[in-house]
């Protein structure tokens, strides 16, 4: 009696441990479909259309958020009703999405350096259109003035324009700027600002990628005890 009280107890712990694993599981994959989205909307106006590949990999990581958060959603319905061919069926789906996830990581990075191309030459084409461009126009004035930059490579690529104009979003103080002294303007280029953020934090973002990937595994670790365990109380209660 007391080693199928025993089993029980295990049992209800390992259960209670996989439904907050599935919350963990289902807030990561709605971090990664928010992420992927708000990168791909925010730099589709700067990212060269000719590079497919830093767009599909912002896609894949919406895509697999997505798909995480549904797969949480119904590992909870699996986690409550006990069924022990379904916890094996959803460890197995665990170790398949860590495998993806290491996928995706490693397709981001390696489209680091298309992605740095992509965005300088995007943004080159945003500051050409700005002129005739709204919607590109607002983009530019909205990244310089949160940024604190100018341009793209620096302000002097405003004197290319034609006409050659200072957009007001490049002064440091908005009442009575003179866009044509340059103490009152941004001087730092966009690009190379956004660029030597993504490169002093690159290394963060592939451990937090390795990290990310190898979190499935306890939810298979989980899953593969519970199922056993429940197996054993109906083992225990035949015998």
């Amino acid at each position: 009696m007391s080693i199928r009280l025993e089993t029980v107890a295990t049992m209800a712990c390992m259960k209670t441990l996989l439904i907050l694993f599935n919350f963990v599981f289902w807030a990561s994959g709605m971090l990664m479909l928010c992420i992927g989205i708000w990168m791909r909307v925010q730099l589709k106006d700067y990212v060269n259309t000719n590079d497919e590949g830093s767009g599909t990999a912002l896609l894949a990581l919406a895509s697999l958020g997505a798909i995480l958060a549904l797969a949480a959603t119904l590992a909870c319905c699996c986690t409550a009703r006990g069924h022990p061919a379904l916890l094996y069926l959803y460890g197995a789906f665990l170790a398949v999405v860590a495998l993806l996830e290491l996928g995706v990581g490693a397709s981001i990075y390696a489209y680091r350096t298309s992605l740095n191309e992509g965005f300088e030459q995007g943004l080159n084409d945003s500051i050409a259109a700005y002129a005739h461009d709204p919607k590109k126009r607002s983009h530019i004035d909205t990244m310089q003035s949160t940024l604190h930059c100018c341009g793209s490579k620096d302000y002097t690529d405003w004197f290319n324009m034609n006409p050659p104009n200072v957009p007001m979003s490049c002064c440091k103080v908005q009442e009575d700027c003179n866009t044509s002294i340059s103490d009152n303007i941004y001087t730092e280029g966009c690009y190379n600002l956004v660029l030597s953020f993504i490169n002093s934090n690159i290394g963060l973002v592939a451990g937090t990628a390795i990290g990310v990937a190898f979190f499935p595994l306890i939810g298979v670790f989980l899953a593969c005890c519970l199922a056993n365990n429940i197996n054993k109380a109906k083992y225990e209660q035949v015998a």
